[in-house]
């Protein structure tokens, strides 16, 4: 009998990438990598690659954890997902990090944006609007995980310190400002107030290559030299940092190792988030057929240009194992010793907040005999190491810092390419909208960013599913 060329293995709804309507998927395996097919009416078949790796996407079922959801919704389920964002009672999972985006403006004018900011788009919002979206969160989680103030450009609004002690004085865990590190390379008495709101407060910087060409292509701008004034900056003050790369197939993905290699090196930075390009909001060099990189290139990549990661260490995040993977290490004296290698899917699902417990490598075994425990309580952790070990157990280290934690994550946002409902009702990374609402950033940015795509929304809500 002849043969289909794939083998079928799962069956989802997706987005045409052109028109956005709602279409039924099969995922297949063919030619040692996974792919999505689907059927547009109106723009016929499509065949998206959604991961290079077939075992590695076999396996992430095994880290699916039973849902934590938010204290509250906030809009009704009517038209079924993606169209009901808001948080919709149908979404499985809780805001792990918000986003809110303080203002449009932004002094680049990226080539890549997912914002489509620039220095003439837009507005900041008011202090009242921001509380506002603080104040929505905080109603939904009770006690925020991580916010991060975003924008456009955040260091550019006039009230930006009011902003963030505004931030401090809500019950919030960990909060981040998420900055191209413009105004942080100019003003070292900006960094060195900033550093101030610390312990659990970070920056997020935009950290995307080390070549002229790619930062070009990118930002617009040969930007190196900012981010090593930048980065100065903080390394003086010891600020809590994350590198942040945007990583784009043929571009910059062989600088993944270089990317870690050099993080490792700067005492003020916590870890490394790799995300790959999401197509988007303004995207001057990209083709989604032809330069996406998806999660799985991305640990590929890891594990081949960096000494530090074998494969036992990038796990998938069990809130949303399609979207994000992990890694953590310790340093200590000088060296980085991987740890999330002892950590096993059952001790992640059964309760991820337990004491963690460590097998003894010989290069560890002077480190974790002195400083962990099997005690059942970690009232003596520092907090904001505990915080940040997302879906990790807790660490009982008495000795241990913030800084002492390296981590690597790669994100992946989906776009209307490879958009996948069962992810999204996991997506654990929202964005609380102009009027309040929580939506989770992959469709924020699909969906709801502007008045067109809410129009076109409007367009799709009474379409049936083909």
């Amino acid at each position: 009998m002849p043969e289909r060329p794939y083998t079928y293995y799962d069956f989802t709804l997706s987005l045409c990438p052109h028109c956005l309507r709602r279409v039924e998927a099969k995922i297949v395996f063919q030619d040692d990598a996974v792919y999505m097919l689907k059927r547009c009416p109106e723009h016929g078949r499509q065949k998206v690659l959604i991961a290079s790796d077939v075992e590695y996407y076999k396996q992430i079922r095994n880290y699916v954890k039973q849902s934590e959801v938010p204290r509250r919704f906030n809009t009704a389920t009517h038209y079924g997902c993606p169209y009901d964002c808001g948080l919709c009672a149908d979404h499985e999972q809780h805001s792990c990090l918000t986003v809110v985006e303080i203002t449009d403006r932004c002094n680049l004018t990226c080539p890549t944006c997912y914002a489509e900011s620039s220095p003439t788009n837009g507005r900041h919002r008011t202090l009242e609007e921001v509380e506002q979206m603080i104040d929505t969160l905080v109603a939904n989680e009770g006690e925020p995980d991580v916010v991060q103030i975003s924008g456009g450009e955040p260091t550019l609004h006039p009230q930006f310190w009011e902003i963030l002690d505004m931030c401090k004085r809500k019950p919030i865990k960990h909060l981040m400002v998420n900055t191209n590190g413009v105004r942080l390379a100019k003003d070292e008495e900006f960094v060195a107030r900033l550093a101030t709101y610390m312990p659990a407060f970070e920056v997020y910087l935009q950290f995307d290559s080390f070549k002229e060409e790619a930062l070009r292509q990118m930002r617009g701008r040969d930007l190196r030299a900012v981010r090593l004034q930048a980065l100065e900056h903080l390394n003086k003050y010891n600020l809590s940092t994350t590198l942040v790369a945007t990583l784009q197939k043929g571009l910059n993905d062989d600088e993944v190792g270089q990317i870690i290699d050099f993080a490792l090196q700067q005492k003020c930075v916590r870890g490394v988030t790799f995300q790959p390009t999401q197509a988007a909001g303004r995207l001057d060099h990209f083709d989604p057929v032809t330069d996406r990189f998806s999660l799985t290139d991305v640990r590929t990549a890891i594990l081949e240009q960096s000494p530090v990661f074998s494969a036992d260490d990038l796990l998938p995040v069990p809130c949303n194992p399609d979207a994000l993977a992990m890694a953590y290490a310790l340093k200590l004296d000088g060296e980085v010793y991987p740890l999330t290698r002892y950590i096993k899917p059952a001790e992640l699902l059964q309760n991820s907040r337990n004491t963690i417990v460590f097998e003894r490598d010989p290069r560890l075994q002077g480190h974790l005999m002195r400083m962990f425990s099997t005690a059942n309580t970690v009232d003596t952790v520092t907090p904001e190491l505990n915080q940040l070990l997302c879906c990790l157990p807790l660490v009982q280290a008495p000795t241990l810092r913030y800084e002492n934690l390296f981590r690597v994550i790669i994100l992946q946002f989906m776009d209307a390419w490879n958009f996948d409902v069962r992810a999204v009702k996991k997506s654990c990374v929202h964005i609380v909208s102009k009027d309040n609402k929580i939506i989770p950033f992959e469709t924020m940015n699909i969906f709801y960013r502007d008045q067109p795509k809410q129009e076109q929304l409007e367009m799709l809500r009474d379409i049936p599913v083909l």
